[in-house]
């Protein structure tokens, strides 16, 4: 029998005896039971559209966009106050912003998502959409649990700020340092560093959400995060063992310890306090700024074993210069003009072997008039360009206008010991871009090969050789004067190192580096653990 036009026969058959209107059949198709419908000779199947992800993704959108009236559409029974419950959400979280996703597909009507807040406090959690079947369409069956699992009806979750202490200040083992217990040259530095860093010491603010039941405090949902310690460098072992090594003498003194490989400031130790002169102090360096103009020699060419003169007196540009005691020690190796610090022979070579400004050039690879930031007001190195042959003897020999702190000539000798100079640093703060780590400045090898030569012959041959050294230590004395007359007073020096740790002992008027200084950095290296 032909089709009438406007009539489906589809899945009618003949033999069968025509079915009541109007009446319903469950229709299995994919594994889902589809209600279907059979009216006029015709079977419809009532399948319900989208897919309970698709809703839900739509949901989440319109959500994110804080398109309230598309979410209320999505919403099988919305309450009459819909939109003002999701404003009021947001606002007690005191979020700006709002992102919802659907990470992955759930089942069983169900269907998972996240939630991340931007605002006062940034928050991100996890939450449940269900998902029903209403007028052939998938709809979020609302509860206030769908704004937040926590939520029922006359509860709430809310941000919560309030003041809170500035973080603490603590060593490298984690021991807080910021306290009036701490000793007073690390006091000292816990107050270069909040000085240097007003921003990180600002009191914070700290805010946690709790949950609520109408005026009532639940319980904290997620808890105020406490404000992460400002790290130093400091060890306390160290620091220890340099507070004892200063003992005993009257004079103001510092001595500032670095991890050679690193640059990190281990202890800068002040005795007496008031002035953190291991940081700060700036002092002629006397011989030991030998170290850059060996180096500098090195490098133009002077080998370790060359024979040079060490006069007792030596007239330069006009100027007699003289070795410590007018010793002549006749002509030696330059290796033993070192040891034995020929002021002579440094001041002669340096005009000869090192002007036009090649020793300001070798002076700067070793921090010398660039600034430092390791975390505390420190001062720089100074090295003015040389005025005349005078000027540059004087500073080859660490006298003159140059002037350095503790820190600064102990970056010099953890320069030679680790190969490379490394601007010092006293705080460890990913958050501060003045406390990351410096690109090292890599010494030729064949400057650190000679001064790892040059050193050591200080302490077992030259003017510390009467000093009891523990095993492996290198140095430089220095006795750098200041004032006037015949015999000005001196300021007592020691830098040295010893495996990767490098160090600097000054002693203001202390007299021979030899008699003071060294003595001190002896004390310190057997002192530490």
């Amino acid at each position: 029998m032909a089709p009438q036009t406007g009539t489906n026969y589809a899945y009618l058959r003949p033999e069968h005896p025509p079915r009541r209107r109007g009446r319903r059949w469950p229709w299995i198709v994919a594994g889902l039971l589809v209600p279907v419908v059979v009216a006029g000779g015709v079977i419809w199947a009532l399948r319900t559209q989208g897919s309970p992800e698709q809703t839900a993704d739509d949901y989440l959108a319109a959500w994110s966009g804080q398109d309230y009236a598309a979410m209320r559409e999505l919403v099988a029974d919305p309450p009459a106050d819909f939109e003002r419950r999701h404003r009021r959400f947001l606002a007690d979280l005191k979020a700006t912003k709002a992102g919802f996703h659907r990470p992955e597909p759930s089942g069983d009507g169900v269907v998972g998502f996240v939630a991340t807040l931007t605002g006062e406090h940034d928050w991100r959690y996890s939450g449940k959409l269900k998902l029903v079947e209403s007028g052939r369409t998938w709809k979020v069956a609302w509860s206030p649990a769908t704004l937040h699992p926590l939520l029922q009806e006359g509860r709430s979750l809310r941000v919560i700020t309030e003041q809170a202490d500035p973080p603490p200040v603590v060593a490298a083992d984690g021991t807080t340092v910021s306290t009036p217990d701490a000793p007073g040259s690390v006091q000292q530095l816990v107050a270069g560093i909040k000085q240097t860093l007003p921003d990180r010491f600002a009191t914070p603010r700290r805010s946690r959400i709790d949950l609520y039941e109408g005026g009532k405090v639940l319980r904290s949902v997620v808890k105020p995060e406490g404000d992460r310690p400002v790290r130093t460098t400091v060890d306390l072992k160290v620091h220890r063992a340099a507070a004892r090594a200063l003992e005993g003498v009257s004079e103001p003194r510092s001595l500032v310890a670095l991890r050679a490989s690193t640059g990190e400031i281990l202890a800068a130790v002040n005795a007496p306090g008031g002035f953190n002169r291991a940081l700060l102090g700036k002092y002629p360096p006397g011989s030991t700024f030998k170290v850059v103009t060996a180096s500098a020699l090195v490098a133009d060419g002077t080998e370790p074993a060359q024979r040079v003169a060490c006069p007792a007196e030596r007239n330069i540009g006009g100027f007699p210069f003289h070795n410590a005691g007018y010793k002549d020690f006749g002509t030696l190796p330059f290796r033993d003009a070192f040891a034995h610090s020929c002021n002579t022979t440094f001041g002669e070579l340096a005009v000869a072997e090192l002007n036009g400004g090649r020793l300001g050039e070798v002076a700067k690879s070793f921090g010398f008039g660039v600034p430092i930031t390791p975390g505390a007001p420190a001062v720089r190195a100074e090295f003015p360009a040389p005025k005349d042959d005078t000027d540059l003897a004087s500073a080859a020999i660490g006298q003159g206008r140059v002037l350095a702190s503790p820190l600064n000539m102990a970056s010099v000798a953890a320069a030679i010991a680790s190969g490379a100079y490394r601007p010092p640093t006293l705080v460890k703060d990913e958050r501060i871009p003045s406390a990351q780590p410096s690109r090292p400045r890599p010494l030729e090898k064949g400057v650190v090969a000679a001064l790892r030569d040059l050193m050591p012959a200080v302490v077992t041959d030259g003017t510390a050789n009467a000093v009891r050294f523990p095993p492996g230590t290198a140095g430089k004395t220095g006795t750098a004067e200041y004032g006037s007359g015949k015999e000005p007073p001196s300021h007592s020096w020691f830098i040295g190192y010893k495996g990767d740790l490098a160090f600097a002992v000054v002693v203001e008027g202390g007299g021979a580096g030899s008699a003071v200084a060294a003595p001190i950095a002896a004390r310190f290296l057997r002192a530490l653990p």
